[in-house]
């Protein structure tokens, strides 16, 4: 092992967690020029129309909402539903998820999560039910989608709304159907680290004309008119810079998907007989997914090492994983207070939080980089 890990040389260069995905300069370069034709730089411009059609049909959604960014859209969607009280959601995301609820006064009440797909866990939702609950807001995470189908109907039973964080989930599909459809609003994230990106932006999409309809005005002040304002809104436009960007990287998408496939398929055949080490969930074969993540849990009784280990000694040959999603929301300061954070309440979220890596993936690794980050790896194993 000793003489095996010797002959491991560190990255020249340091491998990071993630890379964006950039367009050819010269197409932003055109798209740049039309703008600059048009004087017309925000407030639903050309691009910002464009793109919101093109994604509509790319997402295969009724109705799509751009944003500046996914955090904005998350706070919409609760306001345009008008939700308070408390809303179930997962301790196992990223902040954004849960801080969305505390701004628009709601408390979260956080359930514990699969121990397979890391998701909420659908058998537990009923149980968190309270009068106070209005909504239920899950987290498509790594882009595995969540069990849909209990959750809308637990949803149902108890009359409640369900709001989908589907910021890893961009394209992913259920039997051919985008994963926006389900629920009564989705949330996607267009930030630079997504498989797609506009650098800055986030969408939310849904299924209703009229709430659409409100959904653009709360993104713009509540301005109906030039006379008339209709309702407290926030400022969540995308500009016609961001929306131009993000109508050339649709032409991306699918060919950064493909590699980040193979890459995915390395990992696992590298990674699949490592003792210790449990790989991404499997889905059903109707199950399009993106592979924007490739996620790790790491048993330290069983492969030698804890997480932390081997996080940090990833770093010496220039590796940079994530502990992603370390701590739990549930950990943060501002909730920890809260019945529903409590360590005994989440005991597989508290587990699955002290061994989960998100390992590097982007189109941009070679395959032999990949081969060596897993090496690296098996060779940490006591």
């Amino acid at each position: 092992m000793e003489k095996f890990l010797s002959n491991l040389e560190p990255f020249k260069e340091i491998i990071f967690v993630t890379r964006p995905v950039l367009p050819k300069i010269e197409e932003v370069t055109e798209k740049l020029k039309d703008i600059w034709e048009a004087k017309w730089l925000t407030n639903n411009g050309p691009q910002h129309s464009m793109l919101e059609s093109e994604l509509e049909n790319f997402l295969k959604v009724p109705y799509l909402s751009l944003f500046n960014n996914g955090t904005i859209a998350l706070i919409v969607a609760c306001q345009s539903l008008r939700l308070s009280g408390e809303v179930i959601t997962t301790p196992f995301t990223f902040a954004a998820t849960t801080h969305v609820l505390s701004w628009n006064n709601i408390q979260p009440i956080f359930c514990d999560i699969d121990a397979e797909t890391m998701n909420l866990d659908a058998e537990k939702i009923e149980s968190m039910i309270t009068p106070h609950t209005t909504a239920i807001l899950p987290v498509h995470v790594f882009g595995t989608p969540c069990d849909v189908e209990k959750i809308q109907e637990v949803a149902d039973k108890y009359g409640l709304k369900v709001i989908y964080d589907a910021a890893h989930a961009f394209g992913v599909e259920i039997g051919g159907e985008g994963i926006g459809n389900f629920g009564d609003i989705s949330m996607f994230s267009f930030h630079a680290t997504k498989l797609y990106h506009t650098v800055e932006g986030g969408a939310l999409v849904h299924g209703d004309k009229n709430l659409k309809a409100r959904i653009d005005l709360l993104k713009n002040f509540g301005i109906k008119n030039e006379d008339e304002v209709v309702m407290p809104g926030i400022n969540g436009k995308l500009n016609e810079v961001s929306s131009a960007i993000g109508r050339i990287m649709l032409n991306y998408v699918e060919d950064e998907r493909q590699k980040r496939k193979l890459l995915h398929e390395i990992y696992d055949s590298e990674l699949s007989e490592v003792e210790g080490i449990k790989l991404m969930p499997k889905c059903g074969e109707d199950v399009k997914l993106n592979y924007q993540y490739y996620v790790i849990r790491i048993d330290e009784k069983l492969f030698g090492k804890s997480r932390d280990e081997v996080y940090d000694e990833f770093k010496k040959y220039n590796v940079y994983t994530r502990k992603y999603f370390h701590p739990l929301c549930s950990e943060f300061t501002c909730y920890r207070q809260l019945n529903s954070a409590r360590k005994e309440n989440l005991p597989v979220a508290n587990k699955i939080a002290d061994q989960v890596l998100s390992m590097p993936m982007y189109g941009e690794l070679s395959a032999d980089d990949v081969k060596k980050i897993c090496d690296i790896l098996k060779s940490m194993r006591r």
